[in-house]
């Protein structure tokens, strides 16, 4: 716990370096640009097409007939665009991941060994495709189980429970792999990976909460939020960013400490020498 706790101070202090602000820059303009563009194109066509489905499924009329009854019927309205935000706000907190991971890790990975583990043998690169391919078969193992666990996130107690747990296995199994890839060969990222696993996991569950920051201020604002719905995909976003830069410092930061401690604690071999006589 006590390294956890070390590497996750030195992680906050690595975010003022303005090395981390000016990498943060990029992921936030282009999930802006993705963002703001997918919803100036598809917002409307989401909105009316969500609003015909509750209007068709028989599972929503009880809903909607009990809103005429208690005399809000103006409550239609607003339904259909919060499911859209409702669902749209995962696929943000996956993009922002998966943009930190491919953008900015590597360089995060860097300024942390330049800056703490400077003597610390590469003694296996991992090629880019194989980050790559990682990061997105956990990707879609996560939106399969998103998907599949969705209608729970309407009871409260699931609701607040399941999304940080995806979104903090996710962090884990992305962070872990893409922190050892640049030092660690496949079988001392396969060690480390199993004797940390509950740390990491805690990790990224922490992780995982603080991302959840963007959607409760959605869930808080309520109907307002479809009005200033584009300011706060912007302000998500950066969240979103911000909060990953944090998460890739902070297992970068224990992960290469656990790999120096490995190598350190490894025993020497023992170079025989044969007596000539």
């Amino acid at each position: 716990m006590q390294k956890t706790i070390d590497a996750f101070w030195r992680a906050a202090a690595y975010c003022l370096h303005p090395r981390v602000i000016w990498l943060s820059l990029l992921p936030l303009l282009v999930a802006t640009v993705l963002s703001v563009g997918l919803a100036h194109f598809y917002w409307e066509g989401a909105v009316a097409g969500v609003r015909q489905g509750l209007d068709s499924w028989a599972i929503s009329q009880p809903l909607l007939g009990w809103l005429d009854t208690v005399g809000a019927p103006g409550f239609r309205a607003v339904i259909a665009p919060l499911i859209v935000v409702v669902l749209a706000v995962p696929l943000l907190v996956v993009l922002s991941l998966l943009l930190v991971a491919t953008l900015m890790m590597p360089a995060l990975v860097r300024l942390v060994v330049q800056r703490r583990f400077a003597g610390l043998e590469v003694r296996h690169e991992a090629p880019w495709w194989t980050s790559l391919w990682w990061s997105l078969g956990a990707t879609l193992i996560a939106v399969l189980v998103m998907v599949v666990s969705l209608p729970l996130w309407l009871i409260p107690p699931f609701g607040l429970v399941l999304p940080p747990l995806i979104w903090g296995w996710l962090t884990y199994r992305v962070m872990a792999f893409d922190a050892l890839a640049g030092h660690a060969t496949v079988q001392e990222r396969i060690t480390l990976l199993q004797q940390h696993r509950t740390p990491l996991l805690i990790m990224g569950v922490i992780s995982g909460y603080l991302g959840a920051a963007p959607t409760a201020l959605w869930a808080v604002l309520g109907a307002i939020s479809i009005v200033v719905a584009p300011l706060l995909i912007v302000a998500s976003v950066w969240v979103y960013t911000l909060v990953f830069a944090f998460s890739s410092l902070w297992f970068s930061h224990y992960l290469l400490a656990a790999l120096r401690d490995l190598r350190a604690a490894a025993p020497i071999p023992q170079i025989l020498i044969l007596d000539p006589a």
